[in-house]
This record gives structure tokens, sequence and C-alpha cells, in this order.
């Protein structure tokens, strides 16, 4: 079966150039993901995962290696499912991606204040409108960090037959002092509900952002920019790279 999933519009660097004609899974139904990926030239099979995203947070010692497994496991589910389904035609690669966002993340400067720190509390997608404003409000005036894991996994010839390389990027938010009727107005439009901290950049929750520093597109689901950066790395380093 012929695949391409590499855009005539993709800049023709050895990544892209490998990719050609391969089998390329996005294990995401997110459209901002696929929207990321098309803008720099990538237009995967969009296959979601099953898996249920239910890892305990309580059992990673660094919470940024919580959304690099939810990815993983993602990228895992839908790589062995479609091998199962169709072992004649698997996938060349699967990319999983899980974003999350952390609250209260301003850097300490001194020792007193490494003491304040408290615990960042990790947001997902919110339940409900009102817990979608339960997050704004403590984010209101605040830093908050976007997290994005990215796992990838392909083909090699030894057991289990497949190898992941993961990353995370980390973007800092900082939020804008908003009044109360914004955050109550933006809630009520529904735009948030189901992103992870209850905004959408890209969108009306541009409104209440002040800056960002770091990757805008990881903010937005995918961090376009350190996927292609590891495609180069694993061309350069792994002679098995998408070519099993």
């Amino acid at each position: 079966m012929a695949h391409n999933s590499v855009l005539s519009t993709a800049l023709k660097t050895p990544a892209t150039e490998l990719l050609r004609n391969k089998r390329v899974i996005l294990a995401s139904a997110s459209p901002r993901r696929k929207e990321i990926l098309r803008a720099i030239g990538l237009e995967p099979e969009i296959v979601p995962s099953t898996f249920e995203e239910d890892l305990p947070v309580s059992s990673f010692d660094q919470i940024h290696e919580y959304p690099v497994a939810t990815a993983t496991h993602k990228a895992i589910e839908v790589y062995e499912r479609l091998v199962r389904a169709n072992p004649d035609d698997p996938p060349d690669l699967v990319i999983g991606a899980d974003t999350v966002v952390l609250t209260h993340t301003l850097p300490a400067t001194t020792l007193e204040e490494v003491g304040m720190q408290t615990h960042p509390e990790l947001l997902e997608k919110p339940i409900s409108k009102d817990d979608n404003l339960r997050m704004l409000l403590d984010l209101n005036g605040n830093v908050c960090e976007v997290v994005t894991g990215v796992s990838l996994v392909y083909p090699i010839l030894t057991a289990p037959g497949y190898t992941i390389k993961a990353f995370d990027e980390r973007t800092l938010v900082h939020f804008a002092e908003n009044p109360a009727h914004l955050l109550e107005a933006y809630v009520e439009n529904g735009e948030g509900i189901d992103r992870a901290g209850g905004f959408a950049v890209q969108g009306l929750g541009a409104l209440l952002i002040r800056k960002i520093d770091g990757d805008f597109h990881n903010v937005a689901g995918f961090p376009g920019a350190a996927f292609f950066k590891m495609l180069d790395l694993l061309v350069e380093e792994d002679d098995d790279f998408l070519t099993i």
C-alpha cells in the first residue's frame, strides 16, 4: 500500500526525505496537533489512541515525566494495534503526544523563596464550566508551565519489534491580571473546556495572556520545532531509523 505523509510544502531536509513514502501515524484526534504538523509539511494518518490516560501522577518522581509517559503509552497502543491489524503494512513511525499545564512555576531566586514554593498543580482538561473557572482564577496573574510529552515509536529488528524515543518541551505562559467578568465570559464561551489548563492560546484565550516564554505551538498542543530536531537527531545517530 502506498503511503506519503510529506506534503509538497515541507522543507527538503534529510528527515523529511526519509519520511517520504513512509506510513506515519498521529496517535491523537487533536485537530490542533494535526494543524501544526500540516503547517510544517506533514500530514500523518490519524489513529486516535484508546489508552485510558489514567496513570497516577503520584508515581512520578518528576512531574514532567507524566505527559511523556502518557504520550508513550498512547503511541505504543496504536503501534501494536496497527501491527496486529495488518502485519504486512505496519507503521513506520507513530507519534504520541500529551499536553499538561502546571501551575505556580515562578522561578525561585533566593533560598527563602525556594522554601515558599508550592508544589505545582497539574491541570488537564476541565470537567465542567465551574472547573474551568477555578483553573482560570488560579492562573490569573500568575505564571504556568505548559509541558508536552512527545513519544516516537518505530520498528527495529530486535524484540519487542519497536523502540521508543521521547522528550518533553516546556513553555512558560504569563497570565495578565484579568477582571473576573472576562474570565467568566471566556468560560461561558466554552472554548477552554477541552483544552489542558482550560484555555486555548491560539483562540480567544490569547486575550487572557500577557506573554509567552518559549514555543507558542507547544502551548497549542505540539512542539513542531523540537519534533523536527528530534527527527534530525535520529537520522544522524540511528542508522536503522525508518529503514526497516
